[in-house]
């Protein structure tokens, strides 16, 4: 069996490849399966689910849903989701609404901050696709306000920064009852973004997250360090979590990640989608979910 990726982004939110170039790009690389999790947002998948199914790739449709968080930054991603569920299309109708009301907030503040861009400028970047911080930060790029897309983070776009907005998101409960009603399993993304004290917070957040659905924890990712990643995968096995990993790959040659390989040393097993599968197919036999 071969490799896979279960972490990837499009254009259709802050990725710079469209779903087809992705799927190929996969193709090329020698994977046999991929999960598009684009940003709030399933806009991407179909065209993904398309291109995978013409030239032999198995595509996951999948989601990475930011939710409210106190500590640092948590991100809950979605497998295996059916993408045309009533309830899960309501949600992301309110996040996309969130995100539309957040961004002219964000371009005024750059304005009074002496940054003449405009939002035409910002939506010209994004594609067309979901408009997020990652498209503010390319305008102030490719206008010379910035010598780095991390120093516009840093300045201006992070939490705390003079131009940040803060944005309306689901608590971690409501994110797992959709992902779950749309048949969706629901796994913990990248938790040294938490922001948490140590392994004792983290376990007990995951004990919480368990008696909400949770089925699993994003292991594998190219800024986990080998003791995070020990641990996560020790807190998985002792809880019965399935395990998952991919490189949050946007297109772009990001502190040196490509696509499956991370920065060269990932290596992720097909049997990753085969247990998300068990998981999936475990719950809808016991009848844990409304299809």
């Amino acid at each position: 069996m071969g490799y896979v990726d279960l972490h990837i982004h499009t254009s259709a939110s802050d990725g710079v490849m469209t779903p087809s170039e992705i799927v190929r790009y996969a193709k090329s690389k020698g994977l046999q399966a991929i999960a598009i999790t684009d940003h709030d947002t399933i806009d991407g998948v179909s065209e993904g689910l398309e291109e995978g199914k013409k030239i032999g790739l198995e595509v996951i449709p999948a989601i990475e849903v930011s939710v409210e968080y106190h500590h640092g930054s948590m991100h809950l991603l979605g497998y295996f989701i059916d993408i045309h569920h009533p309830l899960l299309n309501e949600k992301l109708k309110e996040l996309q609404k969130a995100r539309a009301e957040r961004n002219p907030k964000m371009i005024e503040k750059l304005n009074q901050l002496g940054i003449p861009i405009t939002y035409e400028e910002v939506l010209k970047v994004s594609g067309g696709g979901q408009v997020g911080r990652p498209h503010f930060a390319q305008v102030l790029l490719e206008k010379h306000y910035v010598g780095t897309f991390q120093e516009a983070f840093e300045r201006y776009l992070k939490k705390g920064a003079p131009a940040y907005v803060d944005k309306f998101r689901f608590t971690p409960k409501e994110a797992i009852k959709f992902i779950t009603e749309a048949n969706g399993v629901a796994v913990l993304g990248h938790p040294n973004t938490l922001g948490l004290n140590g392994p004792n917070d983290l376990e007990q957040l995951l004990i919480n997250l368990i008696q909400e659905g949770l089925r699993g924890i994003e292991v594998y990712y190219p800024e986990h360090s080998s003791a995070e990643t020990a641990q996560y995968k020790s807190l998985a096995e002792r809880y019965g979590l399935v395990i998952t990993g991919g490189t949050d790959y946007h297109g772009i040659d990001k502190n040196g990640v490509d696509l499956g390989i991370g920065k060269g040393e990932m290596r992720l097993p097909y049997s990753m989608v085969e247990a998300l599968k068990e998981v999936r197919n475990s719950c809808k036999d016991s009848g844990g979910r409304s299809g």
